[in-house]
């Protein structure tokens, strides 16, 4: 195992950057997510560490050993690709063991390696098997396997739950939760789903448009997400953001929206009398109550965990989560208001968070 660093990573096709002064430090035994919408960078910067994309600046480093100019096979990394990328004419066996003969490993190693990756990942009674009398769970534990038998010091995940279905995609994640629990490894893992980020990474990297926006814990991220992008992005439902000003009653700072909601915020913001901001809630933090903002009911969505509900106040439409059942329906009138402490204010020109600002969570 080992530590991981990113230099001021830069990439370019010609004129066109695509990774932009990129720099991320992940320590030895982390598991790191890189996290983005579609083209954001997050796949070509995974290349550029496992070495299938030239970098044009800046370092990557391995414990404390600048790779950059060091060919894929000597960088001592192990990638688990979304296609799974299996040899259709070789068992699961001969699968796993592929890189290992390659590389002159003794026969009785290699059948060594694969049996204790085979035990790991519940692949015992599959060794014979070849990739077409597979499911793609089973495809996807064998490439998981390929990569554990080289004990790399990284583990490199691209998108690799992406081609599952939900049920299966939910199962494979514990999978490999529970592999990096047991082996340890480095990990550095690429996806578009920020269920899949919040739930396995130690820390999570958000990027967009080829630079990274924020790192930090999942919870943090979370709880304190830096602009609204990363508010937005994380989170499911997303963030609902209203325009609107800080006012001040009475030493009582409060934000106003244009549609009418009014949430407290504390005597503490009296100086932001009139500054124009974007409050941020997320659905989950909204209540029912007598004394909140009347909002109209939209649309009401039930999954049996929760209820979803859309309202209208004013010219803003709200998305409310609840965990309690809520019986409403299209046209009814519904009070709601945030929970004290669970509001975010950024600001309406640049959409950076107000530092100034720091709610406590509830």
């Amino acid at each position: 195992m080992a530590n991981l660093s990113i230099l001021n990573v830069k990439k370019s096709y010609g004129a066109h950057s695509v990774i932009q002064d990129v720099s991320v430090d992940i320590p030895d035994g982390e598991f790191a997510v890189l996290v983005g919408p579609s083209g954001c960078g997050k796949s070509t910067l995974l290349r550029m560490i496992a070495g299938l994309e030239d970098i044009s600046g800046g370092q990557i480093r391995v414990a404390g050993k600048v790779v950059n100019d060091m060919p894929p096979k000597h960088r001592d990394m192990a990638m688990v690709f979304q296609n799974y990328a299996l040899y259709p004419h070789m068992t699961v066996a001969q699968n796993m063991g592929f890189s290992l003969k390659i590389s002159h490993v003794p026969g009785a190693e290699i059948e060594g390696r694969v049996q204790r990756a085979a035990e790991i990942l519940a692949l015992g009674k599959l060794l014979d098997r070849y990739p077409r009398q597979l499911s793609g769970g089973q495809r996807q534990r064998v490439a998981m396997g390929r990569a554990i038998v080289r004990d790399p010091q990284v583990f490199l995940f691209d998108e690799p739950l992406s081609n599952l279905d939900a049920k299966l995609r939910v199962a494979m994640r514990t999978e490999i939760k529970q592999l990096h629990q047991r082996l340890r490894t480095t990990t550095v893992y690429v996806t578009h789903d920020q269920v899949e980020a919040m739930t396995l990474a130690d820390r999570i990297v958000v990027m967009r448009d080829g630079a990274v926006e924020q790192v930090g814990a999942p919870l943090e991220i979370y709880d304190r997400p830096c602009n609204m992008f990363v508010a937005g992005f994380i989170g499911s439902p997303a963030m609902n953001f209203l325009k609107g000003t800080l006012t001040d009653g009475e030493g009582e700072a409060s934000f106003r929206s244009e549609s009418g909601l009014t949430v407290g915020l504390g005597r503490r913001f009296a100086e932001g009398h009139g500054q124009p901001v974007i409050l941020g809630i997320r659905p989950e933090h909204f209540v029912v109550t007598e004394t909140g903002t009347p909002t109209e009911v939209v649309v009401v969505e039930t999954t049996g965990v929760a209820t979803q509900i859309n309202v209208r106040c004013g010219g803003d439409e709200i998305v409310c989560e609840f965990r309690e059942r809520v019986t409403v329906k299209p046209g009814d009138e519904l009070r709601i208001a945030p929970m004290p402490g669970a509001v975010h204010l950024f600001d309406a020109q640049t959409g950076r968070r107000l530092n100034w600002f720091e709610a406590p969570m509830s």
